[in-house]
């Protein structure tokens, strides 16, 4: 996750003046807070068309000039087309996430792909504190995301960075009242029309000010699309390179190069999905990442081996 690094700056400010703080972490999740929750909205809609004609308009999409902007609205044109071709729960991860599962499945070369063998499916949970069979569409997502994305990401990135620096961080927003709370609301307390996270809005409209209230959601974390053409560039050629894919024995170095390609030349933002690929061959550089291939024949470890080598067998 891209925003451990501003996160380990603010803990590290933070600390400078208390040992005890405040997060808003969960009231996304609980509320409907991301712009993912609308897309799902915008892609149940698109899935009335054509299969054919989604994935054309798809095509299309990749063609249109990339933006500056951290998420711009090419950016986000594309991923939504791309994510109507998905079902409903993949294509939510995939929105909160960078590859779809066939773009990582290409990143793969034959022994990759042979491994990869598929997970069983997630499904749109029920939420057993909403009531009755009109929980909603909006509410399962949420639901979906408080069993997944918030424990696993979100609050393990927090408390990891946050104590990294002996700050300790609560969390009011998850106190199990206010869980069990947001959960029996209907959905159109939380999204009304285009208006994230509608009932606190609401709630708060006396005791903040407008520009705050009004202000447009926006991610914490880092322009990984600028810094991996500039300032992280040579890292990133550093870390990944033919020499160093093709020890993994598992990627595919073409696939991997035309993505970099792709990202330099300014075709499209691959930022946040290079940026993921970096930390992977980063943590396998540092702990001397080795293949046990089934001719009981290893790739040379990425970088100069520490003490352990971490195999990984089929």
């Amino acid at each position: 996750d891209a925003g451990a690094l501003p996160v380990w700056f603010l803990s590290k400010m933070t600390r400078q003046h208390v040992t005890v703080a405040l997060s808003g972490e969960g009231a996304d999740e609980l509320f409907g807070g991301y712009s993912t929750y609308l897309a799902n909205r915008y892609a149940r809609r698109l899935r009335m068309l054509p299969m054919n004609l989604r994935r054309w308009a798809g095509r299309a999409a990749a063609r249109i000039p990339v933006s500056d902007e951290k998420i711009g609205l090419d950016y986000k044109i594309t991923r939504m087309l791309q994510g109507s071709v998905l079902g409903p729960v993949e294509a939510h991860h995939f929105w909160n996430g960078t590859f779809s599962p066939s773009s990582r499945r290409l990143l793969l070369n034959l022994e990759g792909r042979r491994r990869m063998q598929p997970g069983d499916p997630i499904e749109l949970p029920q939420n057993p504190l909403s009531p009755g069979n009109g929980i909603g569409y909006l509410n399962r997502f949420l639901w979906l995301d408080q069993l997944y994305y918030l424990p696993d990401d979100i609050l393990y990135k927090s408390d990891r960075i946050s104590m990294a620096h002996s700050l300790e961080v609560r969390t009011p927003f998850l106190d199990h009242r206010i869980v069990e709370f947001a959960a029996r609301l209907p959905e159109s307390l939380k999204i009304h029309g285009g208006q994230l996270k509608y009932v606190l809005r609401e709630l708060m409209k006396k005791r903040l000010p407008l520009n705050v209230l009004q202000r447009r959601k926006e991610g914490f974390d880092i322009p990984a699309h600028d810094w991996l053409r500039t300032v992280l560039r040579p890292l990133l050629h550093d870390t990944i390179n033919e020499r160093s894919v093709r020890q993994t024995g598992i990627f595919s170095w073409p696939a991997i190069d035309a993505s970099i390609r792709a990202h330099m030349d300014r075709r499209a933002n691959l930022g946040y999905h290079l940026w993921g690929l970096l930390v992977l061959f980063l943590w396998m550089r540092r702990w001397g990442f080795t293949l046990a291939l089934p001719t009981g024949r290893a790739p040379a470890a990425l970088g100069k081996e520490p003490e352990g080598i971490v195999s990984v067998a089929s």
